[in-house]
């Protein structure tokens, strides 16, 4: 019977040792999280949870501790705890901003970027940053569809409009739409006039273009040529004339093109190259 009643005695007094020992351990967490030292936080904090005994915490520890953990580079502990705070719905939206930033540590794209429209979802604030941080997620993880659709709505809310744009069509081109790349482009030359990426990715299309241009009117020119040195054809033959009009059309359209790839970017050399070649035919 003595035996029994000491064995009570010894496991309450372990149990309420441990309950102390958590309590203190709180308590040094939190002047470690205090003076940032995070992995000492983080280690008190998940030692102290690990023997909480009877000690009552606020809740809204388990967002204490996430933070610790994620600015400690424990990015497991941190989705860890931050799911706890979650679940007790304490800084639900600051908890989920917090899960993509480690899914995004760890390359977790997908995850990242749900975790981000969690964080939309239950913004009791701006969300804009949101928008957009969730979008280059999108980016780096291939998510294409989705990277579009929120590039998209960053431009809508006005944050970092012109670099979402130029993400869009960015991802546009990777998919091969090239006309709604080049659209996407033409939306952002207009609505962010001088960007120092978008203007120069359009002048380059349009130099494309203009090439293109130029080449056929050379082709025609060259044509026609050859049948004169080919003595079919005199340079003053009504036909010869008609094929030296032909090429002029495409001449004119590529200095058109061309024209407005200078104004987009005056540094693009091929430009002027073209243009220059093209009047000199004209």
């Amino acid at each position: 019977m003595k035996r029994a009643v000491l064995l009570i005695v010894a496991i309450s007094f372990t149990v309420f040792s441990f309950a102390q020992d958590a309590a203190e351990k709180l308590n040094q967490a939190q002047e470690a999280l205090k003076a940032k030292d995070y992995a000492k936080a983080f280690s008190l904090y998940d030692d102290a949870m690990s023997n909480i005994g009877d000690v009552q915490v606020d809740a809204s520890i388990n967002y204490n501790i996430g933070f610790a953990a994620y600015k400690a580079g424990n990015l497991e502990g941190a989705v860890k705890y931050f799911d706890k705070a979650i679940a007790t719905g304490t800084n639900v939206s600051k908890c989920h901003e917090y899960k993509a930033l480690a899914y995004n540590a760890k390359k977790d794209y997908k995850n990242a970027v749900a975790s981000f429209e969690l964080a939309i979802a239950t913004s009791e604030e701006g969300s804009d940053a949101l928008v957009f941080n969730a979008a280059i997620a999108a980016y780096r993880g291939k998510m294409n569809d989705k990277a579009v659709e929120l590039f998209g709505k960053s431009v809508e809310n006005g944050y970092k409009g012109a670099t979402a744009q130029y993400y869009k069509a960015a991802v546009l081109k990777k998919q091969k739409k090239n006309e709604e790349y080049k659209a996407a482009l033409e939306f952002g030359a207009e609505k962010f006039p001088g960007d120092k990426k978008i203007s120069p990715a359009l002048a380059k299309i349009y130099v494309s273009e203009g090439n293109v241009l130029y080449k056929a009117g050379a082709a025609i020119l060259t044509a026609a040529n050859e049948k004169v040195n080919a003595g079919s054809l005199k340079t003053d033959d009504a036909a010869y004339t008609a094929e030296v009009d032909k090429a002029k059309v495409e001449f004119k359209a590529a200095v058109e093109i061309l024209e407005k790839a200078k104004a987009l970017d005056s540094t693009n050399a091929n430009a002027q190259k073209l243009i220059d070649a093209c009047k000199a035919v004209l």
